[in-house]
């Protein structure tokens, strides 16, 4: 099982293991109203943010996958986070017992397709270590952006639920 994220490149993009110094960028990015208006509908405190970082860093000594830390290869500019996880959300089997993808990118990175290079790059890294027959997403039924970018990689709805008192569409991605 490996213990830290493989570095993973597209034409546009590197995705990397989380390090310390990601910490204010990250912070920046889920401390924004408008990254979090979909995601729990709050920005995030200092401690959630650190806590979300040390969360990416351990997934992967914990499952042998987990998020990777999205930059512009060019700049080297921290654009967000993708990944896969095991968050043990209790929806039930059909969701829980399957790795869980996800994204978030900075409002400065969106609109250019970048979400979608780079979770079809951290899923395609998935399906070819981890061999794993399916993975599921959960999204904000009014996040249309990430629902065209959960079916831009294949995903497909499954089921309305709710996660945090909050309503949540359920997706799946066959492999």
């Amino acid at each position: 099982m490996s213990h830290q994220a493989p570095t993973l490149h597209t034409d546009r993009l590197t995705l990397r293991a989380h390090t310390r110094q990601d910490f204010e960028p990250l912070r920046a990015i889920w401390s924004d109203l408008v990254v979090t208006r979909h995601i729990g509908g709050k920005p995030a405190s200092d401690q959630d943010c650190w806590f979300r970082l040390m969360r990416y860093m351990g997934l992967w000594s914990l499952v042998g996958y987990g998020y990777w830390a999205v930059c512009d290869t060019r700049s080297g500019t921290y654009l967000g986070d993708v990944g896969m996880a095991d968050f043990r959300r209790n929806i039930g089997p059909a969701f829980d017992d399957t790795p869980e993808a996800g994204w978030v990118l900075s409002p400065s990175a969106t609109g250019r397709g970048l979400a979608t290079e780079a979770i079809q790059a951290a899923l395609a890294w998935h399906d070819n270590a981890r061999k794993t027959p399916r993975t599921v997403c959960m999204i904000d039924p009014e996040n249309l952006a990430s629902i065209r970018v959960a079916e831009k990689a294949r995903y497909s709805f499954f089921q309305q639920s709710e996660h945090a008192t909050s309503p949540a569409n359920l997706y799946e991605r066959l492999r």
